[in-house]
């Protein structure tokens, strides 16, 4: 098994649901693995190998992931992708309470528990909190992983790692990146900034571009 000598990415992820939920689990699982881990296409990138990502911080606005680490809220309802990688012991970054803002539906609220998100009763932080909470981790960089069609909760994060000087991956299609006044914010202040939209292989947005 070969290690990486490449710095840790110190990363915070909001929204611990089930694309987070697969980033946890990869992470470790090639911690533990190594050069015999499967299923990366490209296992070194710049230098840098999948467990060179270093998870410091999530927000999240669930009661069973609120409060726990960023390891047990992954495999927490309502999440339900699917478990590769049981053993995330290592991955202790604090899951904290963002707000609600458009991130938790009428829909998801009107579900079974088992299903939908089951609201912390918790404080949520504001955005000053959430700033503070990135700049304690000393995080680099922030990926969004929120439900599809928050625009309010989205343009939050942004808006806190631009304060924060994190970079800001949007995984989810909310134009940020793409968008010529966040984009200008983002540059003026010297900070990464890239998306919009991950492409899984089997995920929705690859297959409804095929077809």
């Amino acid at each position: 098994m070969t290690g990486s000598s490449a710095r840790p990415i110190r990363t915070a992820i909001v929204g611990a649901g089930n694309c987070a939920s697969s980033l946890v689990q990869g992470i470790a699982y090639c911690r533990a693995l190594g050069d015999e881990a499967i299923g990366v296409a490209f296992p070194t990138l710049g230098g840098y190998r999948p467990e060179d990502v270093e998870i410091v911080a999530a927000f999240d606005v669930d009661a069973r992931k609120v409060g726990r680490t960023v390891g047990e809220a992954a495999l927490a309802l309502p999440n339900c992708t699917e478990v590769f990688h049981k053993d995330l012991g290592t991955m202790t970054a604090p899951v904290m309470r963002g707000p609600d803002l458009d991130g938790v539906s009428a829909f998801m609220r009107n579900q079974a528990p088992d299903r939908s998100f089951v609201v912390s009763q918790e404080p949520a932080l504001d955005k000053a909190g959430v700033v503070a909470a990135l700049r304690e981790a000393r995080a680099e960089v922030m990926i969004n992983f929120l439900p599809v069609g928050s625009i309010e909760a989205t343009e939050f994060y942004a808006d806190c790692a631009l304060e924060a000087g994190c970079a800001f991956v949007n995984g989810i299609p909310v134009f940020i990146a793409s968008d010529p006044v966040w984009a200008e914010r983002f540059r003026k202040a010297g900070v990464p900034i890239v998306g919009d939209d991950f492409k899984a292989q089997f995920g929705a947005t690859i297959t409804h571009r095929a077809l």
